[in-house]
């Protein structure tokens, strides 16, 4: 029992090491990639004058196992750079969509407001009819109907709320996209 159980913990290494190379292989394939397929971790590499390429200075993105066998990740530098600044440029134009979605959102939000205090204000006025005509049928009616309205106000009022902290943080999301554009545009033209 003890030979299956070392077997089992060798068969789930292996796995998991598998696994792990898909998604290194899957990291180099875009951008700047963080891992090589055999695992390695990615360096960055500048040419000096003594490689016999005659491009000296030129960079990469360069596993740290790099042997030239096919089995290693070097990605030109330039290329990767410029994936990934394609990658933050349509996430930035993204954000900008939802950011400019929010006047449209605080409008709606100001209408909901609006609409609560009018309704608060029908339900109220609803309960002095009620008060004064009890016998009537008709405004029993409608005051079952105001009461309905009274448990909607809380749920608009958590959905304001909501909709006022999704706001906030998309909005830090575009500062933080921003950051990143503006470092990436340092590395790449400086």
């Amino acid at each position: 029992m003890g030979m299956d159980l070392r077997e089992d913990r060798r068969d789930t290494k292996r796995e998991k090491d598998y696994v792990n190379m898909l998604g290194y292989v899957a990291d180099s394939e875009y951008g700047i990639p963080t891992r090589c397929p055999c695992g390695g971790r990615i360096i960055d590499e500048v040419r000096g004058k003594e490689d016999y390429d005659t491009l000296p200075g030129k960079r990469f993105f360069t596993c740290k196992n790099y042997q030239g066998d096919g089995f290693h990740y070097r990605q030109p530098w330039v290329i990767g750079v410029q994936e990934e600044i394609e990658r933050m440029t349509k996430r930035v134009e993204e954000a900008e969509q939802v950011i400019n979605g929010v006047p449209k959102l605080n409008n709606q939000l100001e209408t909901l407001e609006a609409q609560v205090k009018i309704l608060t204000v029908q339900v109220d006025n609803l309960h002095v009819q009620v008060t004064d005509m009890e016998k009537m049928e008709s405004l029993s009616k409608r005051l079952e109907e105001a009461e309905e309205v009274i448990k909607w106000v809380p749920d608009l009022n958590e959905k304001i709320k909501t909709l006022e902290a999704q706001v906030e943080f998309l909005t830090g999301q575009v500062d933080n996209l921003t950051a990143h554009v503006e470092t990436l545009e340092k590395l790449c033209f400086e």
